[in-house]
């Protein structure tokens, strides 16, 4: 089987009768079908930026920055420097159907872009709010506390969007116009701060998970180098769920398990939700940045934390 597309492409499938990954009964076939059907809404998200995702390969999974040296020539790549691991690392840009294809036939399932174009690392383009609910939390909760953030940028003037991860959690989304990677981050806090504080009793910003007292943790670190599952990206969970894009009215009765690879192109038809439910871009609100300025960056507060802790295990035992 192959499928051409905008690109230099053919690209030729194979084994797509075979399972996907172990323990999963959808087949390889299920996923190449799904991003074939969602080509026209899943490119434009992924389209200019740095791609990370999740392969599997011998039924184990894997994430994947660097695009392998068999890649075909005509994907186009972006070099970013990753701060982190002190290197450079060569991305594939998914900006046609043809790369999303040839991505469906190396068995990649899931696709997390940058939150910024090209190699513009200090321009996101988007604020994110990943809401993330303990082991076994029920969806009730996170949806309490996705109310709890909207109602935070509602009254900063900030208009929002909401998906489901496409895991157990929802991403709110604030598109931006013109900001910094500094002032996104700063905000992301102050908007995450706030609304632990609007529901104490469901959510925490608590970034070391022991500390989260079976709460939804609203995390802030969406920001920087960081990715996000794609709105439409299948997950590595049972049933190939989806990120799947919902109209804030509908997140309460919202099933997000029935959004999967088999069920959301018939669920959608020609629509394209996350298209449509977006705000413009927007500037941020400058008393969201000055507070968020003020709260501890919680990498960094649970590195210090962590070695406190064990310079008083050393002391203790000393």
């Amino acid at each position: 089987m192959s499928a051409d597309g905008p690109g230099p492409g053919p690209v030729t499938f194979s084994s797509l009768d075979t399972p996907l990954a172990a323990g999963y009964p959808e087949t390889k076939r299920d996923l190449v079908g799904y991003l074939d059907a969602m080509a026209d809404r899943l490119v434009p998200v992924l389209a200019g930026r740095a791609l990370t995702v999740v392969r599997v390969n011998r039924g184990e999974h894997f994430v994947q920055k660097n695009l392998p040296a068999h890649a075909p020539d005509w994907v186009r790549t972006v070099t970013v420097h990753s701060e982190a691991g002190h290197r450079d690392v060569r991305y594939a840009l998914c900006d046609d159907r043809a790369t999303l294809l040839w991505f469906a036939n190396q068995r990649a399932v899931e696709y997390h872009p940058q939150l910024f174009l090209g190699t513009d690392g200090d321009r996101p383009t988007h604020l994110v709010v990943d809401l993330d609910p303990p082991e076994g939390g029920a969806f009730a909760a996170v949806v309490t506390v996705a109310l709890a953030v909207r109602q935070v940028l509602d009254d900063a003037g900030l208009r929002s969007a909401v998906k489901t991860s496409g895991s157990k959690g929802v991403h709110v989304v604030v598109p931006l116009a013109g900001e910094s990677a500094e002032r996104a981050a700063a905000a992301t806090r102050a908007v995450a701060a706030r609304a632990a504080l609007l529901e104490p009793t469901v959510a925490t910003t608590a970034y070391v998970r022991d500390e989260r007292e079976g709460k939804v943790f609203v995390d802030a670190t969406r920001s920087g180098g960081a990715t996000v599952a794609a709105a439409y990206t299948p997950r590595l969970r049972p049933g190939l769920t989806v990120s799947m894009p919902v109209a804030w009215e509908d997140l309460p009765d919202l099933d997000p398990r029935a959004a999967t690879v088999r069920t959301v192109p018939g669920m959608l038809g020609d629509a394209d939700p996350w298209r449509d439910l977006l705000p413009a871009p927007q500037p941020l609100d400058e008393g969201l940045v000055e507070e968020g300025r003020l709260v501890p960056v919680a990498r960094v507060a649970a590195m210090h934390e962590g070695r406190r802790r064990a310079r008083a295990r050393r002391e203790a035992e000393g």
